[in-house]
């Protein structure tokens, strides 16, 4: 059987790590007879070429297509020089959002509190698309929520900062403030959006949420099928 090698950014924080560890502990759950390993690009270990052999599917565990999934990932399978297909990132997808909902749920956030604004906070990005990609989130949330609104903001390179996107949900009236993880993992920048949250409600990163476990594994579907297609 072809083997499942998901692979993720990597950090120094160790908390990382070990949630996507745990997230892959939830893919096994799901697909026991499933050969399933995890590495890093960077900054941790095992990295890929530690764990790439034979037949492979790679899943990259990010939410966007940004510099790391459009260039780090296919350079880091190429440098292994071991035959193995890339499948597509794990984002956009609904269930995403259906996991940064629940995680906003666990932290006594719930829909239609007019009072309440909720900051959406991404890692953000030089590549556009990837950060309106987020953007997108926030608005249909906004829309639909009840909320008094629902704002995209971002950790790093990208605008509005968590600040920002707080002080425009004040202005239309929050007088609360929520914030949701578009993290698969804890680490440096998590850690920055709460710092920067203030007294608002923070929710944890996505980690292994069962719909995500199913998105890698449908990802790695995916993948196997273009390849079945294209033979």
């Amino acid at each position: 059987m072809t083997s499942l090698v998901a692979v993720a950014h990597g950090s120094r924080d160790p908390r990382s790590a070990a949630s996507v560890h745990a997230l892959l502990d939830v893919v096994r759950s799901l697909r026991p007879e499933l050969d399933v390993r995890g590495c890093f690009l960077d900054l941790c270990a095992p990295r890929l070429s530690d764990v790439l052999r034979g037949p492979s599917v790679v899943v990259p565990l990010l939410l966007g297509r940004a510099f790391h999934a459009r260039v780090d990932v296919p350079a880091a399978v190429a440098e292994t020089r071991v035959p193995a297909i890339v499948s597509d990132v794990l984002g956009p997808d609904p269930r995403l959002e259906s996991a940064a909902l629940r995680r906003l749920s666990e932290a006594g956030v719930s829909f239609g509190d007019r009072s309440l604004g909720v900051v959406l906070a991404g890692a953000g990005s030089s590549h556009g698309p990837a950060n309106e990609a987020v953007a997108e989130v926030a608005r249909r949330w906004s829309r639909e929520s009840g909320w008094a609104g629902a704002e995209a903001a971002f950790a790093s390179i990208a605008s509005p900062s968590v600040p920002e996107a707080i002080e425009r949900l004040k202005a239309r009236g929050a007088t609360r403030i929520a914030v949701a993880s578009w993290f698969l993992a804890p680490g440096l920048l998590p850690d920055k959006v709460a710092s920067l949250a203030g007294d608002a409600v923070v929710a944890r990163p996505l980690g292994d949420d069962v719909e995500v476990a199913q998105l890698v594994l449908d990802r790695y579907d995916e993948a196997l099928a273009r390849q079945s297609v294209a033979a």
